[in-house]
Formats: C-alpha cells, structure tokens, sequence
C-alpha cells in the first residue's frame, strides 16, 4: 500500500494544481482535497482507520472524519456540535502548529497569485470548510479519483502505493507563475507532448514589430539581472513616449513585467513621462535605454525614496489587488462607476455566464436607474439620461462595473476596445463622460459610410 506519508503543505503551488483551472473559484474545494489526503496518506496521527487496501465507502470515511451528531442527509449540516469537524474554519485548517504556515506570508502568496481582495479571502477563511453538502464531499472524492489519488472499483475507493505518475513528475507550479490562473490548469495538463504530437497552443496577439524584438528581448534580460540584486537599485528609463510624442528620461522602480493586449510592458513606480503620477506601465519596446542608479541619487522622486527608506517598496501583489478593484491595466487611473445596458439577445448569447472582471455584474433595470441618480449632479443631465432610460426595455440586460477612466486622454485603452467590439449591442450610460465620448466617436465613424 501506499508507502510514502503524504506531507505537502497546502502552499498555493498545491492548491493550484489541485484547482485544475481557476484557483480563485476552487479554492475551498482545493483546501479541502489537501485535508482529504491527509486523512487518507497523512502522519499517522493524521489517517483515519480506513482499509485502504480492501476500500472504503464515503460512508466510512463520514463517520470516521465526524462525529455522531452529524447529519447523514442531503443538506448543508447546521448542527451545533463544535466538536464535529464540519465547525472548524478554513484558517483553523491552513493556520496551525501542525501545518507551521504563516498566515500573513500565505495570504501575500495567495493575493499575488489570484488576484482576488483581502476582504474576499478572508470571508473564504472563515467559512467552515466541511460544511457542505454530502454531494459536494462525494464529488470531493471523484476528483481525488480523476487525479489519479484513489482508485475506484465495486462501489469502493481504493487506496494508490505511490504518488500519482502526474504529481511525481508535475512542472513546478512557480514555472506557470506567470499565466493568468484560468490558464494554469490548462498548461498543467497539456504543457508536454502527448504520444510525441503537441495538443496545447496560446496564440498572442502581439504588435511589436520584428525589428525591435531583440531589443525587447535585451530589456528583459537587464531587469531579469536588476531583480537579483539585494536591494533592487532604481532606474533611469529613456522612453519615446507616444502619449507626448517625446523622447524623456524618467527614474523610477522597476516592479514586474506583464505581457497585456498584444505587447509587453514594465511595471514601474516613481515617475511617469507626463511627470503627474508616480505609477506608469512602460512599453518594452518604447523604451531606448535603461540605466542603473544608487538610492542616494538625488533624482529620485520624494515618493519614492520614502518608500525605499520605509522598506515598502511595491510588489507585484499590490499591482494584482489594485487590478483586482477596477478594470483596465492601467491600474493607477482613477476608478469610475460604469452602467451598460446590452441587447437581451445578444447578452444571453455573449455575455451571460462570462468572467469580465471582479466587478463586473448584472443589475436590475431598477438598480440601473438608482444609479443614474446617484451618479449624476447636474440637474439637466440626470433628468435626460433617465428620459433615455424610459425609454429602453427592462427586458434588456444591465451591468456594472469599475473601470480605470479619468477623461478622454487618460482611460485604459483596453477597455475602450471592448467597448468599441461589442458595439452596437451595447450602450454605456455612465460615466456621462465616456458616453458622450462614445456619441462622438459613432457619429464620426458613421460619416464614413454615409456616400456608400
């Protein structure tokens, strides 16, 4: 039978590869698989008293994991028994003297690699992880199954003698750090051959043109030595800006590289080329030379320098959480409240059922119109926006957002192109500015075809 003693903690590197996909929708399960091995394969003091070599029933493991006072029904248990397992929280779990995990530095992990708000994990933290339907504990066990961690026969599950093929020879999950986590599962699985043919493609659109890729390749190597050193030095960046169609030095530090909407950018914080923010994404390839400075340089912004002399430099965590809370890349505009009303048709067919962002939800027409007052001050402007509501269908499909928008020369592009793709089934009603903008555009764009 199984020889070696199941001691992985459930680090996020575990629980990814446990999730099989999206992490943040998985994450209770994914615990849950950990503490489900560790009943099975644990220490000794660990393993429930289960046969694993003449198999078990759920049934079994039930009554064993839980105490007498646990309901045998089909509904979520809501016992009092506190000491039944299914009263025991997720951080009671993960944040003991037997897993020895730290709960800040997990959580930090965590943050980096989902994205998803503290306040968001910490509501996950406190669910009682085992309070979940008979259902949900039996699908539990089909997934332990499918990956490769029971085996089941004769209505039983058997137990394995070594650690599953694909788990032994796993790609470390740091090396797939890098891809969004919805892909993660994906590149897992599929990341080698299968019978010696490639199963497994990205295509990227990516606009940078051939010309400059060496150079964009030679960026990246200078950052990838930077980022070696203790401590990270500061950088003076020589930029051809297309925003004010110059060529300026900027000094900031350098934080993490993100490859967003068809090019590669560096992620920096101390100065940016308009010189009015101290956050700014740099196009790889706009970039004309990089060079090293000490912190005592004189021409680093106050802002920066209190940061290094604080030792709260950023990370790439606070990016993904600043991402996590409005829409667009461009993370350090200002977060604005946006309505859309889309075609009933067309959302049920393209929107519906989509991961657009976090913040990103459908609302009833009610709502939509609560907001349209709450947003608007000017008097005239609220009362012939709702004029316009009147007149469009409740039927129709309404949504929220925060998107990154400040005005029309400062807004996450990447949004706008979305907008502009799901054109005309989709109408934005606020911010009035961007739709004003979005009227502009469609009225120009329509002079085009008006002689043919």
């Amino acid at each position: 039978m199984f020889e070696e003693i199941f001691q992985e903690a459930p680090h996020v590197e575990l629980l990814q590869w446990f999730a099989r996909g999206s992490l943040k929708q998985n994450l209770l399960r994914s615990i849950r698989l950990w503490v489900w091995l560790e009943t099975l394969y644990g220490e000794p003091e660990k393993r429930l008293p289960l046969d694993l070599e003449a198999g078990f029933t759920y049934a079994q493991w039930r009554d064993l994991f839980f105490t007498s006072t646990h309901p045998k029904g089909e509904k979520v248990p809501k016992h009092n028994d506190v000491n039944c397992l299914c009263a025991k929280t997720t951080a009671e779990w993960l944040f003991n003297s037997q897993t020895g995990i730290i709960e800040v530095n997990w959580k930090k992990s965590l943050l980096s690699h989902v994205g998803i708000d503290e306040s968001k994990l910490n509501i996950f933290l406190e669910q009682c992880l085992f309070k979940v339907t008979r259902r949900s504990l039996q699908a539990d066990l089909e997934i332990l199954e499918s990956l490769g961690w029971l085996v089941y026969k004769n209505h039983k599950y058997y137990g394995i003698q070594e650690y599953p093929l694909h788990f032994q020879n796993k790609v470390a999950a740091d090396e797939f750090n890098f891809l969004h986590e919805d892909l993660v599962g994906i590149a897992q699985n599929h990341s080698q051959e299968i019978a010696a043919i490639q199963r497994f493609f990205v295509h990227l659109d990516y606009v940078i043109p051939k010309s400059t890729i060496d150079l964009v390749e030679n960026w990246q190597w200078e950052l990838k030595e930077l980022w070696k050193q203790t401590p990270v030095p500061p950088i003076q960046i020589t930029y051809n800006s297309a925003k004010i169609k110059n060529t300026i030095d900027c000094i900031v530090y350098p934080i993490c590289i993100y490859y967003v909407q068809r090019a590669v950018y560096l992620c920096a914080f101390g100065d940016n080329p308009k010189h009015d923010n101290y956050w700014y994404n740099f196009r790889l390839d706009r970039i004309q030379g990089i060079r090293s400075l000490k912190w005592k340089n004189s021409g680093i912004s106050q802002q920066l320098k209190q940061r290094y002399q604080q030792k709260t430099l950023p990370n790439p965590s606070e990016i993904t959480l600043k991402m996590s809370q409005a829409w667009g890349f461009d993370f350090y505009l200002p977060s604005k409240l946006m309505s859309l009303r889309f075609d009933r048709d067309f959302a049920e067919r393209y929107i519906k059922g989509t991961e657009r962002h976090d913040t990103f939800k459908q609302i009833s027409y009610q709502e939509t119109r609560n907001l349209i007052k709450q947003q608007i001050q000017q008097p005239q402007q609220k009362k012939l926006l709702l004029e316009t509501l009147d007149n469009r269908s409740p039927e129709d499909a309404y949504y929220q957002a925060f998107i990154r928008y400040k005005d029309k020369t400062e807004r996450d592009n990447n949004v706008i192109m979305r907008l502009r793709a799901w054109r005309p089934n989709c109408e934005i009603l606020l911010p009035v500015e961007l739709r004003n903008e979005m009227i502009e555009e469609v009225d120009s764009e329509a002079k085009f075809y008006l002689d043919y």
